[in-house]
């Protein structure tokens, strides 16, 4: 499934639950052997890997509340945060993923749920 999405910036784009938008790696057009692999090869991979551009904000948790007629009825709703961070390179399933266009640009919409590996280089951010 491929969307088109006409908006100019990133930055507007807000993930909702669970979900990690990636920016997928360019994939490998040819073998070790120096074989070319047609396009229909390439899709078929059953992992991928990619940069975390945008995460969202977790799992939700049910608010606790206490029932007091007195008391003023609460909507906090809190989350349990997710593993992924901004430029992580995460190796996920990618039968799992959402495929959309922004900018000519392929990007993958995947559940915190279909990553498998994520890899972390504090050193390149300084």
């Amino acid at each position: 499934m491929n969307l088109q999405i006409d908006e100019k910036d990133l930055k507007k784009f807000i993930m909702v639950g669970d979900r990690v938008l990636i920016k997928p790696k360019s994939q490998m057009e040819k073998t070790k052997s120096g074989l070319y692999l047609p396009p229909g090869v390439q899709e078929k991979e059953k992992i991928n890997s990619g940069y975390v551009l945008k995460v969202g904000p977790g799992y939700p948790i049910p608010a606790i509340s206490e029932d007091e007629p007195w008391m003023e009825m609460k909507d906090d709703v809190k989350y349990v945060p997710l593993q992924p961070k901004e430029g992580d390179v995460a190796v996920y399933l990618q039968k799992s993923g959402y495929e959309i266009e922004f900018n000519k640009e392929k990007y993958i919409i995947i559940p915190h749920s279909a990553i498998l590996l994520l890899i972390r280089d504090n050193e390149l951010f300084k």
